[in-house]
């Protein structure tokens, strides 16, 4: 045994149980996400530094009432934003928000007025282009009370009298008061370097380079390993071959069993792991319209493709990886502050993006907007009372938040003119759906 080898068979389970929970919540107050959760960290502390270190190349930090777990990246994604309570995905004004709160809090004591805060994010959004906070905007208000409910969740800050909703409606009527907890702040944001000395977004992801052979492999086979809790798929084809070689290996699917209890499914394709245990934060097959329509979708366009009696779809060469994180560089690079350098070359992104290989080897079948389009309505009017009003009378907004879903789940990838369907549809081509008659008294 490489891991877990000091736990008892009496305690492996709630170790793994441990292990989910950091994998999910990498930030662990005394709060959040539960009470519980601190304690069951604290007790398998020296073990998990270890095993997640060596298993994935991540650091588990413990400071006061905060365990905070370093995460190692490497390659841009945009699948998890941070979200408002009300579920909303943060977008750029809000992120602003939420670094400048983190910025005043380190400069803040233990105690602190919302209004302070706000005034302090103000003076310093003021010095950024384009930013601002006005406190008689209701949009800059909101957004700013998004930042602070992100905080509050955590635990980061604990209220302590009055309320922010009342404030963002009026801030001359409203009035909070929290208590600032000091490590949980600390902890909350530590990048690998300095950020005054970043070029480039690609300076944090983990770019480590060793002349040792066993450092080498060793770091690929973390890299392997990350790649299966990070993706909710992972194609050979979308990793280096060197990550494939270990993706392949025996010795991926027991060393994760035995820090997760979770198994790992292997196709001719790629691997997953599956989740037995409700550890991940969204789930597929899910709950609510956005998820049924998805999974009704991932079933017409796997018989579409399937169909032996219907038109031959049409395939066609899957975009480059390196191109794609590239562009998503530079769109994260585009927001650095205005003169500083970009001296890294965004074509050494990292070393789990394949180079490109010839079309022939992948191509994948092009699903055309106008077919997505159609089984949409198909799946509204043959499905309708599981879908309110308000889906059927936007069914453009439904199609396109479910091939979102889709495609964080890497069942498509989207492309001009439609999406490219991908191996993980299979699992999907049989399922029947039904849908329960609603019982009028």
């Amino acid at each position: 045994m490489r891991f877990a080898a000091e736990v008892s068979d009496l305690e492996l389970a709630d170790y793994q149980r441990a292990v989910r929970l950091l994998l999910r919540h990498p930030l662990i107050t005394a709060t959040w996400p539960d009470e519980k959760a601190l304690p069951r960290i604290r007790r398998f502390a020296a073990e998990l530094r270890g095993d997640l270190s060596e298993a994935f190349g991540y650091r588990l930090e413990l400071h006061g009432g905060t365990a905070r777990l370093v995460r190692t990246a490497d390659q841009l994604a945009t699948d998890r934003p941070a979200t408002s309570r009300t579920g909303r995905p943060f977008d750029r004004q809000r992120y602003a928000y939420l670094s400048l709160c983190l910025a005043a809090l380190g400069r803040a004591g233990i105690q602190i007025t919302l209004s302070e805060l706000a005034g302090a994010v103000a003076a310093d959004a003021g010095r950024v282009t384009g930013l601002g906070l006005d406190p008689d905007s209701g949009a800059d208000r909101r957004a700013f009370v998004d930042a602070v409910g992100w905080l509050e969740e955590r635990g980061v800050l604990r209220l302590a009298d009055g309320s922010s909703s009342a404030w963002a409606s009026d801030p001359d009527a409203g009035e909070a008061l929290y208590d600032v907890a000091r490590d949980a702040v600390l902890a909350l944001f530590r990048p690998p370097r300095v950020l005054q000395h970043i070029d480039s977004a690609t300076d944090l992801l983990d770019r480590s380079l060793s002349g040792s052979g066993n450092a080498e492999r060793r770091a690929t086979a973390q890299a392997a390993r990350r790649a299966t809790l990070e993706r909710p798929v992972v194609y050979y084809d979308d990793v280096s071959s060197e990550v494939g070689h270990h993706l392949r290996g025996q010795a991926l699917s027991a060393d994760l069993y035995r820090l997760t209890g979770l198994r790992l499914e292997r196709r001719n394709e790629g691997v997953l792991l599956v989740d037995t245990a409700g550890w991940s934060a969204e789930r597929f097959p899910g709950t609510g319209s956005v998820a049924q329509a998805a999974l009704l979708l991932a079933v017409a366009i796997a018989e579409r493709v399937t169909d032996p009696d219907g038109r031959r779809t049409r395939r066609i060469p899957v975009p480059d990886p390196a191109e794609a994180q590239e562009k998503l560089i530079g769109q994260v690079d585009a927001g650095l502050p205005a003169g500083v350098p970009l001296g890294l070359d965004t074509h050494e992104t990292t070393a789990d993006v394949p180079a490109k290989v010839e079309d022939a080897e992948r191509r994948l079948p092009l699903i055309t907007d106008s077919f997505l389009r159609e089984a949409t309505a198909e799946i509204l009017h043959r499905y309708g009372p599981a879908f309110g009003a308000a889906w059927h009378a936007d069914p453009d907004r439904l199609r396109t938040e479910a091939i979102e879903l889709l495609t964080r789940f890497g069942a498509v990838l989207p492309v001009p003119g439609g999406v490219l369907g991908r191996p993980l549809l299979g699992r999907y081509r049989s399922t029947v759906a039904q849908v329960r008659q609603r019982t009028l008294y």
